[in-house]
This record gives C-alpha cells, sequence and structure tokens, in this order.
C-alpha cells in the first residue's frame, strides 16, 4: 500500500526528535537571516557564506531559508519529511565542506574550527524523522488523517447502494 508522504505513526518518540531539532535550529537560522541571538543578519551572512566559504549566492540563500522555515516546519510537523531531509542536506553539506580536523565540539576554543558531533547528531535526528515522519500532535498527521477520510467517503460513494450523500427517509 502506498504510504502518504504526511502519514506517520501516532506515537510520541518523534514528536521530541522534530521538537528539538527545531528548537536547536531555529536560533541559528534567526542569527542568519534576522541578526538575532549575535547574528550578522543576512547579508552579513551572505557575505560570509559568498566570500569566505565561496559558497554560491543560491546555495547560502537557501541554507538560511533551511534553518528558519525547516525548523518552523518541524516544530509545527508540517511537510516534516521534506523538511527533515533538508535539514539534513544542510548538515551533511557542512560536516563534507568544512569538518575535517575535529570530531568534538570546541569547547575551551583551543581549536581553528568546531567539530563535527553536533552536525552528525542533527543528521541522524532528520533521518530518524525522514523514515518515520512526524508523530503526534503535527500538522502532517492533521493532513493525512483529512484525507484518509476523504478517501473513506469517496469509497462508500462509489459501493452501489451506499452514499454517504443520499438522505434516507
Amino acid at each position: 500500500m502506498k504510504q502518504s508522504f504526511f502519514a506517520s505513526q501516532e506515537t510520541i518518540a518523534p514528536l521530541f526528535v522534530r521538537l528539538l531539532l527545531g528548537l536547536v535550529l531555529f536560533p541559528h537560522g534567526a542569527q542568519k537571516l534576522f541578526g538575532w541571538f549575535g547574528g550578522s543578519g543576512f547579508e552579513g551572512t551572505m557575505a560570509y557564506f559568498t566570500g569566505t566559504v565561496g559558497l554560491p549566492w543560491i546555495m547560502g540563500f537557501l541554507v538560511i531559508l533551511i534553518e528558519v522555515f525547516g525548523s518552523l516546519f518541524l516544530i509545527a510537523g508540517f511537510a516534516t519529511r521534506l523538511s527533515a531531509m533538508a535539514v539534513g542536506c544542510v548538515m551533511l553539506g557542512i560536516v563534507a565542506t568544512t569538518m575535517n580536523d575535529y570530531f568534538f565540539m570546541n569547547w575551551f576554543g583551543d581549536h581553528k574550527s568546531e567539530g563535527m558531533e553536533y552536525f552528525l547528531l542533527a543528521i541522524g535526528m532528520a533521518l530518524s524523522l525522514v523514515s518515520g515522519g512526524a508523530g503526534k500532535w503535527s500538522a502532517d498527521n492533521l493532513v493525512a488523517s483529512r484525507k484518509e477520510a476523504r478517501r473513506k467517503r469517496s469509497e462508500t460513494d462509489l459501493v452501489p447502494g451506499i452514499s454517504a450523500n443520499r438522505k434516507t427517509a
């Protein structure tokens, strides 16, 4: 049976995963887009991405959008699989392009860069959501349940002698 893009099990574990991933990722995106939490804002971040890092403009722009809106979508549980896949791709891109020396985070400032442990955890969380969906209390489950109800109504209308729209006397 074909599974809906929005369907997921009504379990609570994905709720925790998507809330934590979204809540941890949102401030990073807000730094880049709005300049909140001591960030550089959109222009400063884009200058860093295109000038210092050497990313194409569109890639830097997508990173910012994914970190801001992808995290909000994860928190709401909307388009969870797509949002998680996008977040996972951003994190994988960071590991592939900038992480080459250190595994652990730079807690004491004695390394020239950060390690990759945060990014690997985010990738694992994203993969969990891609495979399992949003879980309880998500916009995805609301969409899926409405689609299922419409499908059942249409199947009932196709059965001869039974019609959900027919009035009985």
